[in-house]
């Protein structure tokens, strides 16, 4: 007699699926990489997706030097700022924050977020965390950065969005003299990435609500003699007697959507500085025009328009370096249906 197979429905990898904290993703590792100290990650809105048509520069592709249809999404990129040096140390406990020197001239938009420091003396700080480094107890330099939302006409949102990016490179004091040169002032997309690099993308999904198992976990429907005395759309059994306990396992209602995912190695076709290249007749659904600097990654990445994305430097990068991407055509074709 053939031995029945079922697989498990719906996978466990990502439990368990509770709303994500903040609507900015958070990154907990960071790659290390050599060469002259610079930011590892920026920060953008979603605006929406269209195609384009490029030449395939994939070696030992079946397309290789043809066009070829690309699917992109769009990120408006407006200038970050930093605000903050901090300097971290280790202990038995993992990296603890030593101290931290804060810029003079902050954006109004950034108070709207968090309670900023009334007096802060920026020299004496940045004095402060030399004196450690010098000592050794420093063993890494971070900044605080935050973006601002107020330049862009598709987000309505005006409050500032404030994240921790890490600093490229292995020597200490090289990374704190970058910090120091670049406290206070905006950084754009292209000091940061170029085209035809890859990245890893950071965002949170859509957000769909309470779900049933049938949507959730993607069980099967019951059949009508199993489902007389209750529902279509639920379980057969929430597990044995014993254990007298309903296990993690088991597929049940809950919150869907609004969870952090992280894809790696998206590539970045294009670094723009006028959005009307690629904003479409009609502006995007949902979006409206890009009127600011933008790029185009191939492919899709999580949640839904005008949520904030983070870029990365890749973490787990195997792909060599390939030439700059030759695009030949950006769809403006309207997205109205």
């Amino acid at each position: 007699m053939a031995k029945g197979h079922r697989p498990k429905r719906g996978s466990l990898a990502f439990s368990p699926r509770v709303r994500a904290k903040s609507h900015i993703p958070r990154f907990n590792s960071w790659p290390l990489t050599a060469g002259e100290p610079k930011l590892q990650d920026f920060a953008g809105y979603k605006v929406g997706m269209t195609h384009v048509v490029m030449i395939d520069d994939v070696k030992y592709s079946l397309t290789e030097g043809m066009e070829v249809s690309v699917p992109v999404t769009v990120v408006e990129t407006p200038a970050v700022r930093v605000a903050a040096v901090r300097a971290y140390g280790s202990s038995t406990d993992g990296e603890k924050t030593l101290s931290e020197a804060w810029a003079a001239d902050l954006d109004e938009s950034l108070g709207k977020t968090i309670a900023l420091p009334k007096e802060s003396n920026t020299e004496a700080a940045l004095a402060k965390i030399e004196g450690l480094v010098d000592e050794g107890k420093v063993s890494d330099i971070k900044v605080i950065t935050y973006t601002l939302p107020k330049k862009l006409t598709g987000v309505p949102k005006k409050n500032a969005d404030i994240m921790e990016t890490a600093v490229s490179g292995s020597d200490v004091k090289a990374k704190l003299e970058y910090a120091k040169s670049v406290l206070g002032s905006e950084i754009k997309i292209s000091d940061v990435f170029g085209e035809g690099a890859f990245v890893d993308v950071a965002a949170i999904t859509t957000g769909k609500g309470t779900q049933g198992p049938v949507k959730r976990w993607g069980i099967n429907l019951m059949k009508n003699k199993h489902s007389r005395q209750g529902s279509l759309r639920q379980i057969g059994t929430l597990g044995p007697w014993h254990p007298a306990v309903v296990r993690w396992t088991v597929p049940q209602m809950g919150q869907m959507g609004y969870h952090q995912r992280t894809e790696y190695n998206k590539r970045i076709l294009k670094v723009g500085t006028d959005g009307a290249d690629v904003t479409p007749a009609g502006g995007f659904l949902n979006y409206g025009v890009v009127r600011g600097e933008y790029i185009l990654i191939k492919g899709s990445i999580p949640g839904p328009s005008k949520r904030l994305v983070r870029l990365r430097d890749p973490m787990r990068s195997k792909v060599p370096a390939v030439s700059e991407p030759q695009i030949v055509h950006i769809s403006t074709q309207s997205k109205q249906g």
